[in-house]
């Protein structure tokens, strides 16, 4: 592999210090000769490396006195000639529900003549804090971020900031991290967890097991309203049938759960389960059809976020629905319009009402 040249490694370092608020605008670098002893590097090398990060906006000089970081905007330096340019940081792009709202952002920018940046994060909160240290070294006009693992904290914090610093105005996608204070485009979670429960509980369901991934607050959300369907009806929820687990688990935990839950007598078994969206149901279907059972005669299910697989299957998935494509839009309408009236306006989150699609995978219970 061929190695990176030493002025762009000296230069890739110096921006990090910006980015991540070492550097605060109108801060002075350290001196040349600073720079050079720090790096071990020929003058020449350190002098290539700060002439491009100053021909690119990132710092400037005062005859003098040294070299001082600039002061970044979303006006002319991040729109100057090479139009404007809106990043997307997701967890996936190619699985599930994710491409669907890519083409809704890539809909909404193509419409504006935008250029559109992907990154993914796989799900990975290192992969995100190289995502956002990519996007960051890009020329801007603005960023949408799905969160990485919600609920497990943000320990990627200090790139927010120099989001901030650098008055690069960004909306969070799906949820937000608690301590970011930025717009957010989601679906009422929690509501979309009463409702599948709701609707098994209206027919006739008593005994329903509940697959929650919880590293994420759009699981901790749908548990939440999973249970207080069963709360305000007087119904009370075995600790059994509450199955909690991470993305790390997610292959194993919830099928081995359902396995032995669907072993036990007919009278103790659960009726029907919510899964936390729909690959998991999916799995679930053929977790069933292992245990020579049948949904939803003997098992009702209920799916989340209705993806393309929730109909791709013999027996059509009952799930909530997302709005993914619009959400996608929407997420794009709300950034330019952040763009467009100057970062700090106050704009309040986008939050979208779930709705019941109800189809071939419930029915009455067979046996309670």
């Amino acid at each position: 592999m061929k190695e990176t040249p030493k002025y762009i490694q000296v230069k890739e370092e110096i921006l990090r210090w910006i980015i991540t608020g070492q550097y605060a605008p109108h801060k002075k670098l350290p001196s040349e000769n600073d720079i050079v002893k720090q790096f071990d590097m020929s003058r020449q090398t350190i002098r290539q490396a700060l002439g491009e990060l100053e021909q690119e906006g990132w710092l400037y000089k005062e005859q003098g006195k040294g070299t001082f970081v600039a002061e970044q905007t979303t006006g002319s330096y991040r729109n100057n000639g090479t139009g404007m340019t809106i990043g997307l940081i997701t967890t996936f792009i190619s699985d599930y529900i994710f491409p669907t709202i890519v083409r809704g952002v890539e809909a909404s920018v193509r419409e504006r003549g935008v250029r559109l940046l992907l990154a993914s994060t796989d799900n990975e909160k290192m992969k995100e804090k190289q995502s956002l240290e990519s996007m960051l070294r890009e020329q801007l006009t603005g960023l949408i971020i799905e969160p990485t693992k919600s609920a497990e904290g943000n320990p990627n914090y200090s790139y927010f900031l120099a989001l901030d610093s650098l008055r690069i105005p960004y909306v969070m996608l799906n949820e937000r991290y608690s301590e970011v204070d930025a717009p957010c485009l989601r679906i009422d979670d929690e509501l979309g967890g009463y409702r599948a429960a709701k609707h098994l509980i209206d027919l006739g369901h008593r005994r329903v097991a509940g697959f929650f991934k919880t590293d994420d607050f759009q699981g901790i959300r749908r548990m939440k309203g999973f249970v207080r369907a069963f709360k305000e009806q007087g119904l009370s929820i075995s600790g059994n049938y509450i199955l909690r687990y991470s993305s790390e688990e997610k292959e194993t935990v919830p099928a081995s759960a359902l396995h032995q839950l669907l072993k036990q007598e007919v009278s103790e078994r659960p009726t029907a389960i919510v899964c936390y969206n729909d690959e998991l149901a999916v799995k679930m279907l053929d977790i069933v059809r292992q245990e020579e059972l049948q949904v939803p005669e003997h098992l009702s299910i209920v799916g989340f976020d209705d993806a393309n697989l929730a109909t791709a299957t013999e027996v059509k998935l009952t799930t909530i629905a997302h709005p993914k494509t619009q959400m996608g839009i929407d997420a794009v309408q709300m950034l330019m319009k952040i763009v467009e009236q100057g970062v700090g306006i106050s704009m309040e989150d986008k939050v979208y009402t779930p709705e019941l699609v109800i189809r071939e995978s419930t029915s009455k219970p067979y046996h309670q």
